[in-house]
Order: C-alpha cells, then structure tokens, then sequence
C-alpha cells in the first residue's frame, strides 16, 4: 500500500464521534442557554403580564393571607380599561401613602431584593400595597348610614369580603374621589392603613390611577389557597 492509499485509510478509520469533553461542553452550553431562554420568557412575562406578589400582612385578610403569593394581571388595565369598584389591585404607594422618597435601587443588596420579589419570594417594595377599590373618580364615598354602612353616591356597599367582627369603618368620613384617582381600603379594616388615614394628605388619601401596577387574579400559593381572587360587589352609577 502506497502513502496516499495509507492516509485514505488512515482518514476512513477516524471516530466522527467528538471527543468526551466537547461532548460535555456542548451539553453545558445547550443546557445554559435553554436556562436562559426560560429565564428572559419569565422576566418578561413578569415585567409585562403577570407579577407574584407576596403578601406581607393581614390588611386584606380573609380575601388574602400573610405569606399568599398572588399573581397580579399587569395587562387589566393596560389597553383602556380601569380599575373598577370591588376590583383587588397593586399599587405604587409613592406620592400618596408612602411619601416620595428614594429607595436607595441600584446596589447589590437592593438588586437581590428586586429579584426575590420578582419572583414572589420575598416581599415587593415598601412603596407596594395590596388594597380594594371602593371609590373611583368622581364617587362621593362617606362612612356611615344609619346601619354602619360605607356609601357611594348615596347608595349603601354590600361588602361580604369584610373580615368578620370588623365594621365598615370606625372612622367616619365624607369625600369626593378627585377624576383619574381611586379611594382603596383594605379588607381587614381595624388591620388596615389605607385611604382613610390619609385624607389630611396630598390627594385627601386617593391613589392616582397611573400608579396602579395590576389587578390581583389569582392566588398561586400555598396550595391549599389555590383559587381566584373575586371582586367585591359594590354600587355603580355617579350621583
């Protein structure tokens, strides 16, 4: 046998198969960007669809828990629609009930913090709060009738969702929702700070509409509070 015919051989008998440790790297690396592709699909679902939230107090207790993780709709209101009475939602507190200072985002601390509260694992910020919608703008809202009942417009609010013991308010009040602001409260009244202990404020306690950050849809943890989160019945109509 020749030296051509020798390296044609030699060039035939040659494995197609790489070597183990290209095998591995080629695992390693189809396994990274496979977690990377879920990864960036569940970023983005959370920056623009659906949000966890941890629930981290008894303010909206029976309706949500301390410790529930709720999955908040970020699109309910984002194509025209607005947040209507009995409506469970999130909001961005800052200029309203939490003031307008700054957070302090940007270091490593307050970045981990951002990502366990993007995937519902710890607390959001402390700006965040989780509240009921009673009032929308233009709704005359007063606390009480004759039979401890919160009004809209003059007509009593039927409010099952109450935690039982708690009446409507212990606080009576009288305001007019200003236009493109709500007036929110929570379930568990004698648990909640809500628009009530703001009425001396900037924006007599209301939440502008833009600083709503979703619609709470669902309860997704723990499993034996699996189930939607329904609106609440309330009035309709202006007076």
């Amino acid at each position: 046998m020749d030296t051509q015919e020798q390296q044609n051989a030699s060039e035939r008998d040659r494995s197609s198969v790489p070597p183990e440790g290209q095998k591995r790297w080629s695992r390693s690396v189809r396994l990274c960007l496979w977690g990377g592709g879920v990864l960036g699909a569940l970023l983005l679902t959370n920056v623009f669809v659906m949000q966890p939230f941890l629930i981290p107090s008894s303010s909206m207790d029976p309706t949500l828990r301390v410790g529930d993780r709720i999955l908040v709709n970020k699109l309910a209101y984002r194509f025209g629609g607005l947040p209507e009475r009995g409506d469970v939602i999130v909001f961005d507190g800052t200029g309203s009930f939490a003031g307008d200072e700054e957070t302090g985002s940007g270091s490593v601390a307050s970045t981990l913090r951002e990502a366990g509260a993007a995937a519902g694992l710890v607390p959001s910020a402390e700006s965040d709060y989780v509240k009921r919608v009673v009032g929308v703008g233009g709704d005359l809202v007063s606390c009480c009738d004759k039979r401890g009942r919160i009004e809209v417009n003059g007509r009593p609010v039927n409010e099952p969702y109450l935690h039982p013991g708690d009446a409507p308010s212990a606080v009576p009040f009288e305001t007019r929702v200003p236009e493109g602001r709500l007036w929110v409260m929570g379930d568990h009244r004698a648990r909640s700070s809500d628009s009530r202990d703001h009425l001396g404020e900037p924006g007599g306690g209301t939440v502008p509409v833009e600083r709503v950050i979703g619609r709470a849809e669902w309860i997704g943890w723990p499993p034996s509070r699996l189930g939607s989160v329904a609106a609440g019945a309330a009035p309709g109509g202006h007076d």
